[in-house]
């Protein structure tokens, strides 16, 4: 993925995971990079994306 592609495209799933936040971040990334169309090889850094936005999500509202 392109350094700015790559920006963008893990900006975009921060702001769905504010939107959705989802239960399931595994799931959620799967749904995400076949929906969007991402290349493959890149789910566990993404998931790792999501889950890290979901803790400061979890850790402003306490």
């Amino acid at each position: 993925m392109a350094t700015k592609g790559h920006n963008e495209v893990k900006e975009s799933l921060r702001e769905m995971t504010r939107i959705f936040r989802p239960k399931d971040p595994k799931k959620f990334v799967k749904e995400y990079v076949r929906k969007y169309r991402i290349t493959g090889g890149y789910e566990e850094e993404l998931t790792l994306v999501v889950e890290n936005e979901l803790g400061r999500l979890d850790s402003s509202v306490s």
